[in-house]
């Protein structure tokens, strides 16, 4: 039983860093642009120029 005086304080700290951290990286911008990593990933941009131009 004296072992929930030290867990409840510990559980609510994880919980409290847990949703600062998730504050911080919301006002950091992490979340403004889901897609566009996406669509870089599969873009071709990044192929050479003469990449299909083979004889």
């Amino acid at each position: 039983m004296d072992i929930l005086f030290i867990l409840i304080p510990v559980a609510i700290g994880l919980g409290l860093l847990g949703l600062a951290a998730f504050l911080w990286s919301m006002k950091a911008g992490q979340y403004e642009d889901l897609d566009g990593a996406a669509w870089r990933a599969i873009s071709d941009d990044d192929l050479p120029e003469d990449e299909g131009k083979r004889d």
